[in-house]
């Protein structure tokens, strides 16, 4: 995608690009109508060109818009540029992602455990609506400098489609997915519990449960193996919580 700094479209004058990644490009912009920033979020042209996906996408992105609760990122709007490019409107926020955040260093248990109660607030609102995330990962939760974590992405995995073979798919995302999504089944929102569980996990220890040096070894053991328990990889984590991970990440999904 050409650099879109300094351009402006529809009604948002591009300031800068903010990130990047398999599911689009990030760019910080104007709203000058309404005079506030806003977060535009351009999706790559793989994920625009099938309309059924396209309207897959839309009609999910329309619910997680309705989501009115702090711990989910508010979408303004859906758009296109002339030529095509699809985006998101969203709120910007002043903060980090959680990937940048545990990056090489885990969190205190009090820190981990109430970023962990944030995000499942927000995954029961949206799973109250019927809507699962299918993506829950670090950098897809972005914390303000107020200390609120917001759930990013709502919508996007679905439309993606994740197979390990296509183009592009990083063993980040690979590593937070659930058993039934690996396996291609149909997910519920108990795909979402296990990959909290994962951050979780990740957040107490600054390592993955499921680790591996390729894509086809990381789905071997997260279909086959059990993490090393969180105990033995720190000991003040409290039994309580090895409980809950233990509890969302069994691997039998009960019908």
């Amino acid at each position: 995608m050409a650099d879109l700094v300094g351009k402006t479209i529809s009604h948002y004058r591009i300031t800068e690009q903010v990130g990047q990644g398999g599911m689009g490009v990030v760019y910080k912009a104007r709203d000058v109508k309404l005079n506030r920033t806003v977060a535009l979020k351009f999706l790559p042209a793989d994920l625009t060109r099938d309309a059924e996906a396209v309207q897959r996408f839309m009609n999910e992105a329309h619910a997680a818009s309705s989501l009115d609760h702090p711990n989910i990122c508010t979408i303004h709007e859906i758009d296109e540029t002339e030529d095509g490019k699809m985006f998101i409107v969203m709120t910007f926020y002043e903060g980090e992602t959680l990937k940048d955040k545990i990056e090489g260093s885990p969190l205190s248990v009090e820190e981990a455990v109430d970023i962990s109660i944030q995000i499942a607030s927000g995954l029961a609102k949206a799973h109250s609506q019927k809507i699962v995330h299918r993506d829950i990962k670090p950098a897809n939760i972005i914390l303000t400098n107020d200390g609120t974590a917001k759930i990013l992405d709502f919508g996007l995995a679905k439309m993606a489609d994740i197979k390990l073979t296509k183009a592009g798919t990083t063993l980040g995302t690979l590593a937070y997915m659930s058993p039934e999504q690996l396996h291609g089944d149909e997910v519920d929102e108990r795909t979402d519990v296990w990959s909290l569980a994962v951050v979780l996990y990740e957040m107490l220890s600054g390592r993955l449960p499921f680790k591996g040096e390729n894509e086809q070894a990381i789905f071997f053991n997260i279909i086959n193996e059990e993490p090393k328990p969180i105990d033995i990889v720190r000991a003040d984590v409290p039994k309580e919580i090895e409980s809950v991970l233990d509890q969302a990440m069994e691997k039998a999904v009960d019908v």
